[in-house]
């Protein structure tokens, strides 16, 4: 105590001195809990796949494929997935949050520096009744800081460094999104196309059925019963075109939406599927491919950026301390107002501490806890789902495969039975009613091939969405892109 009994002029100038020593042992590392993980796989589960040879391809490598939807094979396909990720509009709103972002990380990182503020003023006095005219001038410089001790500026940049990750995120999964549904929307148009030029060919089998019922029934081989039903079933084949045409403009129209054009000027050139490639589906695909998924990697940033809203609650329960210096001049004469016996300085430190709020801060905290407490199971729901979004696509390809085998050797089959039936009606081997149902046979069976082939398609597509991308298999070993956990084991083997 004797040290402040001498000169009070010291007090000021001490405790700052002192304030800055304890800033110095503050602790300035935000206090971030440990999330709890959730359990991944080593393997999806695979029925086709035998405990022997799953060990035998977990050595494979594998590498990221940022450019996944170049895997379909298609020029055009590429062209339009690159015009949509630079105008489609989510995209561009997203990257402005992403802006948005990163003004508020530089805000939030303010206050771990000094403000300085600077002030002048001058007057002239003039005397109404008589006497000299006096000129006063000022000018202050002023520093204010404040002692992060409890780290709360600290957590409160760590929180917006956080957002802005968390937008980052955000904008590549909308991207991801965005580029999905330009390749599954692309897919459908084609596999539209194809289904209408199926569609038109059964028309013209069926007109030229008409065109012999007629002649067999100008000949009396034929009754208007069966030259009605032939009509009938012509028709029927005819009504089918007017609403595939509509489909195939509604996916057109949703295509250019998402390139962020107008549908009145936007024309997809590529004619049908069969120029469009297959992907295989590597086997021993990484579990960690799940982790560049951008929705979790979101959820963690949000989690991270929930975390250090918790320590900026905890902190505003302390104590703050700031510092405040200012230093300049102040002179009744304006030439002399930086003259030595003018100028001035004040050094001084000011702690503000909470003693009542009404339970304000601690329920804030309370409040943060508990958000973070959300952001958790958020986390944890994103996993397990990313994890039953890719079994679902293995299985949904898996099965489609099989499904479009099957289905290929029904059209082949109704194809012959419809040409044979055809070839017994002429000649009058067979009833009419025989040709009519194995030409239904094999309209209905081209129609759902086609559809198996788009969905066979699209069940790729939302393999790449749910692994977050593509892969790159056959990648020499030691490379830096490659996993090091469990592997898919034999996904896809059926492809």
């Amino acid at each position: 105590m004797a040290f402040f009994s001498g000169d009070y002029s010291m007090k000021p100038i001490s405790a700052a001195v002192m304030a800055v020593m304890l800033a110095g042992c503050a602790v300035t590392q935000v206090d971030v809990e440990p999330v709890q993980k959730v359990d991944v796989p080593k393997q999806w589960s695979d029925p086709s796949v035998s405990p022997s040879s799953a060990g035998a391809d977990s050595a494979q490598q594998i590498a990221l494929d940022a450019d996944w939807w170049k895997q379909f094979g298609s020029a055009e396909l590429s062209s339009l997935v690159i015009e949509g990720q630079n105008n489609n509009f989510e995209i561009a709103a997203a990257m402005s949050r992403i802006r948005q972002a990163e003004a508020n990380a530089r805000i939030a990182g303010a206050p771990l520096l000094p403000d300085a503020d600077i002030a002048s003023s001058a007057n002239r006095s003039l005397p109404l009744s008589g006497g000299t005219a006096t000129t006063s001038a000022s000018g202050m410089l002023e520093i204010n800081y404040e002692v992060d001790f409890w780290g709360k500026n600290k957590a409160g940049l760590a929180a917006a460094e956080a957002s802005l990750r968390a937008n980052i995120y955000d904008r590549e999964t909308v991207a991801l999104t965005v580029t999905s549904g330009i390749v599954s929307t692309f897919l459908q148009v084609l596999s539209l196309r194809d289904r209408l030029q199926i569609a038109q060919q059964n028309v013209a089998n069926a007109q030229r059925v008409l065109k012999l019922v007629e002649s067999q029934s100008r000949a009396g081989a034929a009754s208007p019963l069966d030259l009605a039903r032939q009509r009938s079933a012509l028709a029927n084949q005819q009504a089918a075109i007017p609403d595939l045409m509509q489909q195939e403009r509604d996916a057109q129209t949703a295509l250019a939406t998402l390139l962020g054009r107008p549908p009145q000027s936007f024309v997809v050139n590529e004619k049908g599927l069969a120029a469009i490639q297959m992907p295989k589906i590597a086997p021993g695909l990484p579990s960690e491919l799940l982790t560049r998924r951008p929705d979790i990697r979101r959820a963690e940033a949000r989690l991270a950026e929930a975390n250090a809203n918790v320590a900026v609650a905890r902190a505003a329960l302390f104590p703050s301390i700031r510092l405040t210096g200012s230093t300049g001049a102040q002179s009744n004469a304006l030439l002399s107002l930086f003259d030595g016996p003018n100028l001035l300085a004040n050094l001084g430190a000011s702690l503000t501490a909470p003693i009542f709020d009404a339970g304000r801060l601690s329920s804030q905290r309370d409040l943060a806890i508990a958000q973070k407490q959300e952001l958790v199971q958020v986390y944890r729901s994103a996993v397990v789902s990313s994890l039953s979004e890719v079994e679902k696509s293995l299985g949904a390809i898996r099965s489609l495969e099989e499904r479009y085998r099957l289905k290929n050797q029904e059209v082949d089959q109704a194809r012959f039975a419809f040409e044979l039936s055809e070839i017994r009606y002429r000649v009058g081997a067979e009833d009419l009613m025989v040709v009519l149902d194995t030409q239904r046979i094999l309209s209905e069976a081209q129609n759902q091939l086609g559809q198996i082939k788009l969905q066979r398609l699209q069940a790729t597509v939302s393999l790449y969405k749910a692994l977050g991308g593509g892969w790159k298999d056959d990648v020499p070993s030691g490379n830096p892109a490659t996993g090091s956990g469990g592997t898919l084991e034999k996904a896809g083997a059926a492809s």
